[in-house]
């Protein structure tokens, strides 16, 4: 039967010498697997940019609840990136905020409210020109209250990490930058040491692994944290 849904491209591998995977977080369904005929081959050339890490997707489906990976009837773009894609900065953030959800959302079933969320985010980000460093820390502890364990202010966080078997020792005011990216809106131009920002970003992957076990060594992190101090 087919559908009409929405998606978001989590990451794809090879299958033969033409195909792919993609595994992509539709609005309808939830994370789904769909295997992609052809769209590596010489005539099918230009097709495989639909499948860029973050891409938007308007989609024709085919979905049979019994089967691990399904099938696309169609596909274009929901939406066209502008920069993401072709800035540095910005494809080193999208390459490890799809390595995350990739991992987080694995057995996701529909979350409507998550994919609205993650979708305007990244139009956002698209646009975005200023205060992108930011910009990663505030999608993924904004996230967590979709994914149902969001944590109610820094101390919180902390105190659940503490709970969990880490230690952190924040003073005051670190304290009061972490509830600001939390509260404020993406993109504030909220000043943060770049020492200070990578142990922020320690601090949340090290909240996301004590709420999910799927989510272990990443990849990309090591690329994003030379990005993020050159």
């Amino acid at each position: 039967m087919l559908h009409h849904t929405q998606g978001i491209v989590l990451g794809t591998i090879k299958y033969s010498e033409t195909s792919i995977i993609a595994r992509i977080f539709t609005r309808k369904f939830g994370m789904q697997s769909f295997i992609v005929n052809g769209v590596r081959s010489k005539k099918s050339r230009g097709k495989t940019a639909l499948y860029q890490p973050l891409s938007i997707l308007d989609m024709v489906v085919y979905h049979k609840p019994d089967k691990d990976i399904q099938r696309i009837s169609e596909a274009k773009f929901q939406v066209s990136y502008q920069s993401i894609p072709f800035d540095p900065t910005k494809r080193a953030i999208g390459i490890f905020l799809m390595e995350i959800f990739g991992k987080v959302l694995r057995n996701e079933s529909e979350n409507e409210n998550l994919f609205d969320f993650l979708e305007q985010a990244l139009i956002y980000f698209d646009h975005q020109s200023e205060a992108l460093n930011n910009f990663h820390l505030q999608l993924l502890l904004k996230a967590t209250t979709f994914l149902g364990f969001g944590p109610e202010d820094g101390k919180d966080l902390i105190h659940q990490l503490e709970e969990a078997g880490y230690h952190y020792n924040l003073v005051k005011d670190e304290l009061a930058l972490l509830d600001r990216l939390m509260n404020e809106n993406i993109g504030a131009a909220i000043s943060i040491p770049n020492s200070f920002r990578r142990d922020v970003l320690d601090h949340i992957i090290k909240f996301y692994q004590s709420h999910t076990d799927s989510l272990k060594e990443i990849k990309s992190i090591e690329v994003l944290k030379t990005i993020m101090t050159s």
